[in-house]
């Protein structure tokens, strides 16, 4: 018979090799798919199982670990069917109770053995028990371990002694060498690698648990040093591939921006004049900008994107101007249509809701070259849509779009070698470390000024109780000649969340205000009808909208005072700022009420409390930051980033700091060392494309 070939089934796969397949098959769904990865699968926590308390000592509610003799074990159906064994040591008793158990348990909790229990005792009914112990069946000699157990992070079927067992196997074959030159990690203080490791997957009983459990130990600070220090190189990698591509020259001499600018009713202020000058300094090089705009609401990025734009125009080449949602992408095709109309420049509207004629026609004035710029949502990038020269892509809110879309898009400009610039923009702004991590590999340029005239936004907390207080103003601004936003988190009622409904609000506030035309806005309306409500909104016929959160960003109607948003608890730091800036746009004093129900979480309160007290789109940022992590600002960026497992950004700052000046010196000192560091953290992984 020939021998069985790797990665039949029974065998061990290739890439994790002495580990059974079904423990190799669960590793993967924890990420683990080499050796390298599971010596990088750090505890989640410690238990000191290296000492044993008397059972009558033991304090109720912490972790410990006891030992005694099982008096009897017996299955009960009280209220349901559940293992109960009774445990004696030489001063006490406890209950063990177990709600789910296997055949297997019962026979270690057999009368007269001798088992020791790792769990928190609390009080029962019967006195002293412990809800589904650790057990392990010992004998009066069984000695106790001498240093601390290891918690890893696992998942279903995959028990913590088959993790411990991977892990050590790992551990003794790995290459654990440093990739860190010896003299930087002098400089830095930082103990070795290889220490460092071994120490976390097995640390002596003297350590300082505190120090371990809050990553603070000189061992952690090691590994989350390596781990920034792997994104940073990583970053810069794929910024020098990047920087060697070409990408065609937009270096006019800025006529048609002259026309624009002087037919604008308003002047640009200073933040917009200086972040036009380092775009206009990347177009002109022969390299692919990847330039992230960013500024809060209301700051202008829009009519710096246009400029921007006519820059490519000038060249005889095309632009694409892609959002995420249709009314955001209407809002822009209305703007660069007011704009650029004028200058004799045609803009096209391509979405996923256009007619089949209308479609068609579109298409061609693209591909003919005839449109210079073409606006729409994802359906930019769709195999139909062909530019003859796409010179430039402009992408809104891009942290909606994934990573595939946006190269979706930037590949329709590829001509030979050449790719097209990207400018890319966000009312979300970026906290210096976010930018410093997950941007690194980007140019970042910031409107931190807003325009004049722009009104303060009065924020009011209100009760759900206070509802009708809340009509009678909404009424009383809508009766005065201005207009209001009720804004509502879901389109239909969930028996779980029990939310008011848009559908719901709009019947009650059309019926409480016959006087008033009240709209209704969202995700599932058609984008005709959609069109239409805000259309009329614009025009002030409608004096009230009624809308889910699609009107988050995009909306700009400067009649529009007061805005409402409905179960304001249950939304995010940056969404509730995103909708508060679509009032205050005119002349006029503006508010935005955030409606609460009762109870509230201590998060929620802490939420609500940084957008009352702070109208600055950057401080809300680093709270959203650091009460939600990266994930919440960083959207469908993530999918091709290196994620951070350990380090911290709103802790870990300095460490960054440190890490993105290493990786500058080991590309230029030590280019190795890069490149054997970036393929320990990171392996494959090193390749996703990052747009």
């Amino acid at each position: 018979m020939p021998p069985e070939r790797p990665g039949a089934r029974g065998a061990p796969p290739e890439h994790l090799p002495g580990v059974p397949r079904a423990v190799a098959d669960r590793l993967s769904k924890l990420g683990i798919q080499r050796p390298f990865d599971l010596v990088l699968h750090l505890p989640l926590r410690y238990e000191d199982e290296t000492r044993v308390q008397a059972i009558a000592e033991a304090r109720h509610g912490t972790l410990v670990q006891v030992e005694g003799v099982v008096i009897d074990c017996d299955v009960k159906f009280r209220p349901r069917r559940q293992l109960v064994a009774r445990i004696r040591d030489e001063g006490g008793e406890l209950t063990v109770r177990l709600l789910h158990f296997y055949p297997s348990q019962q026979k270690q909790l057999a009368p007269d053995t001798r088992v020791r229990l790792v769990g928190e005792i609390r009080q029962g009914f019967f006195g002293a028990e412990m809800v589904h112990p650790r057990i392990k069946v010992v004998n009066q000699s069984t000695p106790l371990p001498e240093k601390l157990t290891p918690i890893y992070p696992t998942t279903a079927g995959l028990s913590q002694y088959a993790l411990t067992r991977a892990v050590a196997g790992a551990l003794a074959t790995c290459e654990l060498d440093d990739t860190l030159p010896e003299a930087v990690a002098k400089r830095l203080r930082l103990p070795a690698f290889e220490s460092s490791v071994r120490l976390l997957h097995d640390p002596p009983v003297d350590v300082a648990l505190d120090a371990l459990e809050q990553k603070t130990h000189p061992a952690w600070l090691r590994i989350k040093f390596d781990e920034l220090l792997a994104q940073q190189l990583s970053m810069r990698l794929h910024r020098r591939e990047r920087d060697a591509a070409r990408a065609p020259v937009l270096a006019g001499g800025g006529a048609l921006a002259e026309r624009l600018l002087a037919a604008l009713p308003f002047v640009l202020t200073g933040a917009q004049q200086r972040v036009l000058t380092e775009i206009r300094a990347d177009l002109e090089r022969p390299h692919p900008m990847q330039r992230l705009l960013q500024g809060d609401v209301g700051s202008g990025k829009t009519i710096v994107a246009a400029i921007a734009a006519l820059a490519a125009v000038e060249g005889g080449f095309q632009v694409a101007v892609m959002a995420p949602t249709e009314i955001l992408a209407e809002q822009h095709y209305a703007k660069f249509s007011q704009w650029l109309t004028p200058l004799g420049i045609e803009v096209v509207w391509l979405a996923g809701s256009l007619g089949a004629k209308a479609r068609r026609a579109g298409l061609a004035a693209v591909e003919s070259g005839q449109a210079a710029i073409a606006v729409g949502t994802h359906a930019l990038f769709q195999d139909q849509v062909v530019f003859r020269r796409l010179a430039l892509a402009i992408v809104d809110e891009q942290h909606r779009f994934g990573v595939h879309q946006r190269l979706a898009l930037r590949m329709k400009g590829a001509a030979g070698d050449e790719l097209p610039h990207q400018l890319m923009m966000s009312a979300t702004p970026i906290p210096r470390t976010l930018a410093m991590s997950f941007y690194a590999d980007l140019d970042v340029s910031t409107i931190d000024e807003l325009p004049p005239g722009r009104t303060p936004i009065v924020t009011k907390l209100v009760s759900e109780a206070r509802r009708d207080e809340v009509f009678l103003r909404v009424r009383d601004a809508c009766m005065s000649g201005s207009q209001a936003y009720w804004v509502c988190p879901l389109i239909e009622e969930s028996e779980q969340l029990q939310l008011q409904t848009a559908l719901d609000t709009h019947a009650l506030l059309s019926a409480t205000f016959p006087e008033l035309r009240v709209g209704l806005v969202h995700g599932r309306l058609k984008a005709d009808e959609k069109a239409q409500v805000m259309a009329a909104f614009k025009a002030g016929e409608v004096r009230l909208l009624v809308a889910t959160t699609v009107i988050e960003v995009g909306v700009d109607v400067p009649n529009a005072t007061l805005m409402v948003i409905e179960h304001a608890e249950r939304m995010g730091l940056s969404q509730l700022h995103q909708l508060r800036g679509r009032v205050g746009r005119g002349g006029g004093e503006s508010a935005c009420i955030l409606l609460y129900q009762q109870p509230l979480s201590e998060t929620a309160r802490e939420r609500l409390k940084i957008v009352y007290e702070n109208v600055d789109g950057f401080e809300i940022a680093r709270e959203d930051l650091r009460l939600r992590g990266p994930g919440e600002l960083l959207g469908a960026r993530q999918s091709g980033v290196p994620m951070l497992r350990f380090a911290d950004l709103a802790r870990d700052a300095a460490l960054l700091e440190r890490a993105r000046d290493v990786a500058t010196e080991l590309l230029a000192r030590w280019p190795e060392h890069a490149r054997r560091h970036v393929e320990r953290w990171l392996g494959s992984r090193e390749t996703l494309l990052r747009v």
